[in-house]
């Protein structure tokens, strides 16, 4: 499976602060529960990868 396979499933992400002190993305999917915590500089980098992403894909949509 790549970043441009599509699948049919249904997923509910949670994402916020953790009483650690820690950024957490929480994804449930078909009775799957996945928490994956990053520390506030981690959690920055992947927030900049997502803007970038969505830029590159407003790109992708205007040609």
């Amino acid at each position: 499976m790549g970043i441009n396979s599509e699948r049919d499933i249904e997923a509910n992400m949670q994402i916020g602060p953790t009483d650690q002190g820690m950024v957490r993305i929480f994804i449930e999917a078909d009775g799957i529960e996945i928490p994956m915590d990053f520390d506030p500089g981690e959690a920055d980098e992947i927030a900049e990868e997502i803007r970038a992403a969505a830029i590159a894909a407003r790109a992708v949509k205007t040609r």
